[in-house]
């Protein structure tokens, strides 16, 4: 395929867009300040655990509130893997450990649980949460004596490399995903599952599969991330907000276009970073006030704003004509 049909197709420009921008972003650590890639690297964990959620969520129309339990399942590999004490594995495999201990994880609880619908299906994938958190700190307090464990510290560049790469291989995943029969197939449960369970669309696997597809990631960016905060308890690694936070990027960004989980993540992520740090008793308020506005006046997130936009545009250029 030639220069000219790229271009015709749509692809060229974009596609020189990202190579440019991930040139970029490989070699911030390089010319970046400490600041920066410490904020990307947030930046890159909160856009991961969205893009996981909508993996799953985002066809299906199935509201999972679990990602804090994945999420927190790969901090705790850390946590046991890379004690203070010294590390029992290399930081990559424990990185690979986080997310497949949440994958195994996703796959048994979403082969007993993706049956429910609706309402119910998001009780128990919240309560998930809470059961892990109750359970480690019922073993803590009781088996081992001890509340919370100490992770080896990482230099900051190390983590923001390893997170980059986990954040390259999800959108990569995300993208054939959706340009596959097995994105086909999650779009048509989505749309209807008894006329996809009609069609021979095996829905309970493909559900489950996919479900433990976006776990992993989520496992790999908490088993990262967990060397950057150094201590970690239950309370820490189960953080309900880690369940909601991502549902609301999501949605901000708008779960339509391949680009708006992680739009939607980046601005929100760099927004918590600002209020944090100018408004550190207000921020949670202030956070509130501009999801809500979001939300009633950008029901199709940021994508569908701009598309609508555009659309505007185009027809007020058609009617001149």
């Amino acid at each position: 395929m030639d220069i000219t049909r790229l271009k015709s197709k749509g692809f060229f420009i974009p596609g020189i867009i990202i190579i440019l921008l991930l040139a970029a972003l490989a070699t911030l650590p390089i010319y970046g300040s400490i600041y920066m890639v410490v904020l990307i690297t947030a930046i890159l964990m909160y856009i991961i655990i969205t893009v996981g959620w909508v993996f799953f969520s985002g066809p299906t129309g199935y509201m999972s509130l679990a990602t804090a339990a994945f999420f927190g399942v790969g901090i705790y590999a850390s946590a046991i893997l890379l004690p203070i004490t010294g590390a029992v594995l290399p930081l990559l495999a424990v990185v690979a450990i986080g997310g497949v201990a949440s994958f195994i994880l996703a796959l048994l609880v979403g082969a007993l649980t993706l049956r429910l619908k609706g309402i119910y299906f998001a009780m128990f994938s919240f309560g998930l949460v809470e059961l892990i958190k109750q359970l480690l700190l019922f073993w803590e307090m009781t088996i081992t004596g001890t509340r919370g464990r100490y992770v080896i510290l990482i230099e900051n560049n190390e983590i923001y490399w390893v997170m980059l790469g986990i954040f390259v291989l999800l959108m990569i995943t995300y993208y054939l995903t959706r340009h596959s029969k097995f994105g086909l197939a999650l779009q048509s449960i989505g749309e209807n599952e008894d006329a996809a369970a009609h069609r021979g669309v095996n829905v309970t696997m493909m559900k489950v599969l996919a479900f433990a597809i976006s776990s992993f990631f989520m496992g790999a960016a908490g088993a990262i991330i967990a060397t950057k905060w150094t201590y970690i308890d239950p309370y820490i690694a189960f953080n309900a907000l880690f369940s909601f936070l991502p549902v609301l990027m999501a949605i901000f960004g708008g779960v339509g276009q391949l680009y708006g989980p992680v739009i939607g993540a980046a601005i929100f992520a760099y927004l918590e970073e600002v209020l944090l740090t100018k408004f550190p008793y207000y921020y949670m308020l202030i956070f509130g006030i501009v999801l809500i506005i979001a939300i009633i006046y950008l029901p199709d997130g940021l994508t569908g704003l701009v598309q609508r936009l555009w659309r505007r545009r185009l027809g007020g250029q058609h009617a001149n004509t």
